[in-house]
């Protein structure tokens, strides 16, 4: 192979769109900007959720009140087949997965689900287990032992 057989991937460069060619070419008179209007001047754009002068809807509902948003507790998901990364017999804690980078980012807590196979005896602690992840880990011989976290008010 030398430089000059070299050819790019099939459909990987495409033709620019060449507007205003006649109106055979698909892309003639108006050049795909429909018909007049302030969209059809050159050079506008209108911000999103510009609605022409009328009371946005952003703004025309209320944003007061209960939200049940506010008191949900977001579990860092951690599967069974990543608790194969510790020893057997070893006592798994959320200290010990943030360490090896098994559970990361932000959450009230960690939850152990019950994706892939376990292989080895672990006592785990964490605030959540799937009951399929429980069942998978005591039918080892493990142990699983709900974590208490307090939750800032």
């Amino acid at each position: 192979m030398r430089l000059h057989n070299l050819k790019p991937n099939v459909g990987a460069k495409h033709r620019r769109k060449r507007l205003g060619q006649g109106e055979s070419s698909g892309h003639g008179k108006t050049s795909g900007r429909g018909g007049k209007g302030q969209s059809a001047r050159s050079g506008s754009s209108i911000r999103p959720g510009f609605e022409g002068g009328q009371m946005p809807l952003i703004r025309r509902i209320p944003k007061r009140g209960f939200n049940n948003a506010r008191h949900t507790t977001s579990y860092v998901p951690v599967n069974l087949d990543s608790l194969n990364k510790f020893d057997d017999g070893a006592r798994v804690d959320e200290a010990a997965l943030r360490s090896l980078g098994i559970a990361n980012g932000p959450g009230d807590g960690i939850k152990i689900l019950g994706g892939g196979e376990l292989k080895k005896k672990l006592t785990v602690s964490a605030h959540a287990f799937s009951a399929s992840a429980k069942s998978k880990i005591e039918g080892l011989g493990g142990v699983c032992e709900i974590a208490t976290r307090s939750k800032a008010v």
